[in-house]
């Protein structure tokens, strides 16, 4: 089976999400005492999680990204816990609710806004669907257009599955941090994916060892050009 990344936009698209947000997320975590990580990672993102139900003073802290104690942390995600997917990736940075905010330019039948986050015309994934194409969970953006009248664009939300084949990781990799449970692993500069620990049932997932890469398999590109689905550039992937 092959593999594929999608790489990014085709350049002669013009859309742009740029100043558009998740309506609430998980904030950064201050440096661990320890391990001296922090920040926060990008990729996780559930659009099609509603907050809502929780308390006002909850859903504030959720709207700031700016880093907090680990100690903090810990307790606002086990607040989100609850509304999201079982699997769900609960890290610093994850992203929660409809994207937000303006959106101006030429979209195409798919498009990506960075290499981390990909959307799709409404009338797109409704093809890709009737096309048997598996893992394409869409939900609707609130952004708003000058243009009239507007695309009806999705994004979606991903399970993640997959990782890196052994061959292409340092021998001795460290152990997670013991106190924040940070994993030092880097991106290698070249790498292939673990054949079997791609999903059987899936046509596109996000790589669970680094969720920014989204991965489609030979039968979803296939189905994006049969139906001459424009907008975004494949890359094949190595797998072993």
């Amino acid at each position: 089976m092959k593999l594929y990344e999608f790489k990014e936009t085709a350049p002669h698209f013009t859309g742009n999400l740029g100043n558009a947000k998740h309506r609430w997320g998980l904030p950064g975590v201050q440096p661990c005492s320890v391990c001296r990580a922090g920040g926060a990672i990008v990729g996780l993102q559930y659009p099609c999680t509603d907050l809502s139900a929780l308390p006002a003073r909850e859903l504030e802290k959720l709207t700031d990204s700016w880093p907090v104690p680990l100690e903090e942390f810990l307790r606002l995600r086990e607040l989100v816990r609850p509304f999201v997917p079982k699997d769900a990736l609960l890290e610093p940075g994850a992203r929660f609710g409809p994207l937000e905010g303006p959106a101006s330019g030429h979209f195409g039948q798919l498009f990506m806004q960075n290499p981390w986050s990909l959307y799709l015309r409404r009338e797109a994934l409704e093809r890709l669907q009737e096309a048997g194409v598996r893992g394409l969970e869409g939900c609707p953006l609130n952004v708003h257009f000058r243009a009239k009248p507007p695309p009806e664009l999705r994004e979606l939300q991903l399970e993640l599955h997959g990782r890196f084949h052994p061959s292409c990781l340092p021998p001795e990799r460290p152990l997670p941090c013991p106190k924040c449970g940070n994993d030092p692993l880097t991106l290698p500069e070249k790498f292939w994916l673990d054949i079997t620990s791609v999903p059987v049932d899936l046509d596109v997932f996000r790589l669970k060892e680094a969720p920014g890469f989204i991965v489609a398999t030979e039968r979803l590109v296939e189905a994006v050009r049969r139906l001459e689905l424009d907008g975004v550039i494949f890359h094949e992937l190595e797998a072993r």
